[in-house]
């Protein structure tokens, strides 16, 4: 039971270090705290199984665990905000050198490829997008946006810098961020912009002055944030099984504060406690 003990005690600092309540409602019933609901979620997420077997799995190793329509509800009822503040509580350090953000698609559904090609290749088009701002050093998420509708990366970029709870110095995106608004936002918050310039654009008094101290060496490290995308797909899956919007929130958020405190670094582990 090592590594159960482990796995609660992170999930309690977790909670405890976010700063919220000991119990989801102060009027509701004093049963199970917040913690063991977080933990149910977070170990649905870690071993990929459905809420019932969750609850098993976690009664059988003698936690105590509430119900599946209970975890149900808590997983429509918390908030975005409870779950960034859960996201920043991963974060051990408050300044950030250089800083990657870029989005990525998870698909709704898992589809055999005949049933793809046999409508036409149309079911495969809904996805959810999910934009993260990446540490490039430490390789942990900062603040993160998941859209259930399709929406241009630039939209993203306010959110995701007012959320994080870290100070970086140095912003690198790709050509799809190179905005004038970006530009003069990060601008304003004394954060140096290295996006290289889209094709024929060539106006615009923020995007001149973050151009003059573009650095090739240092939009490369651009290329990390792709690794965190397929560790955490590889890790977690590449499909949401949720429909609701606080759902699929709920479990993408999961996923990224489960890459953050790199609870699954043996793939071992996770065998060892489904089989037991």
């Amino acid at each position: 039971m090592e590594k159960e003990s482990k796995l609660v005690k992170k999930v309690r600092r977790l909670v405890r270090r976010a700063g919220l309540p000991q119990w989801l409602h102060r009027f509701g019933p004093k049963k199970y705290e917040l913690w063991n609901h977080v933990l149910a979620l977070l170990v649905r997420e870690l071993f990929r199984m459905s809420y019932r077997r969750v609850v098993s799995t976690l009664k059988l190793l003698g936690f105590l665990c509430a119900s599946k329509s209970a975890i149900q509800a808590t997983a429509k009822k918390l908030p975005v905000s409870l779950w960034q503040q859960l996201l920043a509580a991963t974060l051990t350090t408050g300044f950030v050198s250089v800083a990657a953000i870029d989005g990525t698609g998870f698909s709704r559904t898992s589809p055999s490829l005949y049933y793809i090609r046999r409508i036409g290749g149309v079911f495969a088009k809904r996805f959810v997008k999910v934009s993260i701002l990446a540490d490039t050093r430490r390789k942990k998420v900062l603040s993160a946006v998941v859209r259930l509708l399709p929406a241009h990366d630039v939209r993203d970029v306010p959110k995701l810098l007012r959320q994080t709870p870290c100070q970086h110095k140095t912003l690198v995106a790709d050509k799809g961020y190179d905005s004038e608004k970006i530009h003069e936002l990060c601008y304003e918050k004394n954060i140096q912009t290295m996006i290289p310039s889209r094709k024929r654009c060539k106006k615009g008094f923020y995007r001149h002055k973050m151009l003059k101290k573009f650095r090739t060496q240092t939009y490369r490290r651009r290329e990390i944030i792709e690794s965190i995308f397929s560790s955490i797909k590889r890790k977690f899956g590449s499909t949401v099984q949720c429909c609701r919007a606080r759902t699929v929130r709920a479990q993408i958020f999961c996923r990224l504060i489960l890459h953050n405190t790199k609870i699954n670094k043996n793939q071992d582990s996770g065998q060892s406690l489904s089989s037991r």
